[in-house]
């Protein structure tokens, strides 16, 4: 009885401590947060300490339970860290859905190495990064790591939704002076944070959250940021490297990036008198700005170079001159240089940079930019400066930084301004076409189709124009056709301020049009249909955007045969929405079937009330596309 009550008590206190080892079970998760999901993030906690101008520690720990292998991803950490950034603490565990440990990660584990993006000519970022993703699901991984800050510039947000990922508790939290209390803003959150005093004199701010259910996207809509729970921070008074600044207005925001580029603008004598002599005999801001450029471009290349105060500061102007190359920001600040030395003033303009990219802020001054570029007022118009590029065509900006806000450092400090918003006409693609049918469907076809502005870019047509194995790819993968030979083909750019592209091709189309007895059908639309059709939705909860102003304009003869003649040609068509226009007509003289179609979209935002309208549009747009003409053989 004795050893029966000894073994009982062991057994009992052996079970206890193996329960109290289990960490993280899948069990406790609430079954609602596990419905179609790849992971869960089990706990989400950020702690940002400022404890001085140029000091702060970031703390982060990081719990993720991962359902499949779409959620792998999640099992890999990356630490970033320079020589004002230190590492002192990176751990990371493996749990089973029971909750035991199964994996410790390593020091040999981790891997520390130069922080190479592959097009950096110089960097002083490393990086510490660890993979934890296992093979059998589900599974379960915690990273902890702490990095000691000598600056302070930015603060860490938190972000906490997704697709197919929901977040069962998250913690941020803000410690700071009193003297040095950050900006911080909630997005799509409402929540009252719990704000301390703390012993040593700090205060802090913190937020908690609980069981928040994963995101769906909906088609057309807002960019996913805007949509995002999450908090955004900044600091107000900072320092970095021994640079002072304020960050509660745009404007003081400015002078601070103006006192980075002080004394930055020397110019060698000989290059003084290269651009004077270049701009010699030319009157205008617009006429110097552009032999400026196109003397940058001829000079320069790009290169990206991330050191010295966090790749913020220029290289001076003189350096670039000397050396031929440059970042974005010291690119930028020679052709300044340059434009300054003939009178022309230009102004640092800081952006997001990136096709789709570009959302700003306003409201919440702080960093939010990738890239440098150029303005130079000129009248009631601005050019803009892509000074990276050397096949950018003098004051295009393209979808890479068009229609959006950039922060112009000028003499009394920053300020937001829009840049270009290009119009459906200079975005427009214009299309003629001969197309000589048989009797027996097939035909030949001579098409020339003019691209401008953002349809220029579109589909890569603008990367091909030096080399014609790479013009022929582009136009067998982008001939929108079902069956066609090139016969020949020929493409010309022309480098305006809208840039444009034309292709010419000589096809012979096989099997281009149906024949049933003595009667052909040919869909007189060549090679422009639109097919994707949007699904309807019966309760939409976003606005619907469209991002892009564009027109299409084609123009479309057949030749027919003398024996045949159209036995039906459809009646004109219009179709008008808040979206856009579309019309199409059908014309028969001469021996000749003249088919028009004209589509102008608008770049729009409209209440989710709108979005059946637009499917709709796109619906009438696709049935008007595949009209058919049909022709009767009259032997």
């Amino acid at each position: 009885m004795k050893n029966s009550i000894i073994f009982t008590v062991a057994l009992f206190v052996s079970l206890n401590v193996f329960a109290t080892d289990l960490k993280y079970p899948v069990s406790e998760i609430p079954v609602e947060l596990k419905e179609n999901v790849d992971v869960v993030i089990r706990e989400d906690e950020i702690r940002f300490k400022i404890l001085a101008k140029n000091k702060a520690t970031h703390y982060v720990h990081y719990v993720v339970t991962i359902f499949n292998e779409n959620g792998n991803n999640y099992a890999s950490q990356v630490v970033g860290y320079n020589k004002l950034t230190k590492v002192i603490d990176f751990n990371g565990y493996v749990y089973d859905a029971l909750g035991k440990q199964t994996k410790r990660l390593k020091n040999n584990e981790i891997y520390d190495q130069a922080s190479f993006d592959g097009f950096s000519l110089y960097s002083d970022h490393r990086l510490k990064a660890a993979n934890l993703s296992q093979a059998t699901y589900p599974y379960t991984v915690e990273f902890e790591y702490e990095l000691e800050l000598k600056y302070l510039y930015s603060i860490p947000g938190s972000a906490f939704g997704g697709e197919k990922k929901s977040t069962q508790h998250a913690t941020y939290q803000l410690i700071y002076p009193t003297d040095l209390k950050p900006n911080y803003k909630l997005l799509n959150l409402s929540s009252t944070p719990r704000v301390e005093k703390t012993i040593d004199g700090y205060e802090s701010v913190t937020w908690n959250f609980l069981n928040i259910m994963p995101m769906k996207f909906e088609a057309y809509g807002p960019d996913h940021e805007e949509l995002i729970p999450q908090i955004i921070a900044a600091p107000s008074k900072f320092e970095y490297e021994g640079y002072e600044g304020d960050m509660t207005s745009w404007k003081t925001y400015g002078q601070w990036n103006a006192l980075l580029n002080q004394q930055r603008d020397d110019l060698p004598e000989a290059t003084k008198l290269k651009v004077k002599e270049l701009t010699k005999g030319l009157t205008t801001n617009e006429q110097k700005a552009k032999a400026i450029y196109e003397y940058l471009q001829s000079k320069t290349r790009y290169v990206s170079i991330q050191l010295g105060i966090g790749g913020l500061q220029p290289f001076p102007a003189s350096m670039v001159d000397q050396t031929g190359y440059g970042d974005c920001k010291a690119l930028s600040n020679y052709a300044i240089a340059m434009l300054k030395e003939v009178g022309v003033k230009g102004y640092y303009s800081i952006i997001q940079a990136g096709r789709g990219e570009g959302h700003v802020r306003k409201e919440f001054p702080s960093h939010q930019f990738n890239h440098v570029l150029v303005s130079v007022p000129n009248g009631r118009d601005t050019l803009w400066l892509e000074c990276t590029s050397q096949a950018n065509p003098f004051g295009y900006q393209g979808s890479f930084t068009e229609d959006r806000f950039a922060l112009l450092v000028t003499d009394q400090g920053g300020k937001l301004v829009k840049t270009i918003n290009y119009s459906p006409e200079q975005n427009s693609q214009l299309r003629t076409a001969e197309v000589e049918l048989d009797a027996t469907g097939n035909a030949k076809a001579k098409i020339r189709t003019t691209n401008k502005g953002i349809q220029y870019e579109n589909d890569g047509l603008d990367n091909v124009m030096n080399n014609v194995d790479d013009q022929k790819k582009w136009i067998q993968n982008n001939t929108e056709i079902p069956n066609f030979n090139i016969n020949s083909f020929s493409m010309v750019e022309k480098k305006d301020k809208i840039p444009s592209a034309i292709v010419s091709l000589d096809l012979t189309l096989n099997r281009y049009a149906t024949v049933s007895g003595k009667r052909i059908f040919v869909v007189p639309n060549l090679m422009n249909r639109l097919t994707r059709i949007p699904e309807k939705m019966a309760e939409r909860k976003t606005d619907v955007v469209r991002t892009t102003n564009y027109l299409d304009l084609d123009t479309i003869k057949f030749t027919i045969p003398e024996n045949l003649y159209p036995e039906f040609l459809p009646e004109p068509i219009k179709i008008n929405s808040k979206f856009g226009e579309y019309e199409a007509n059908f014309k028969f003289d001469a021996g000749k079937v003249i088919y028009t179609r004209r589509m102008k979209v608008w770049k729009c935002r409209l209440p989710k009330e709108t979005y059946n309208e637009l499917v709709d549009f796109y619906k009438n747009v696709n049935r008007a596309d595949n009209t058919k003409l049909v022709f009767l053989n009259k032997t």
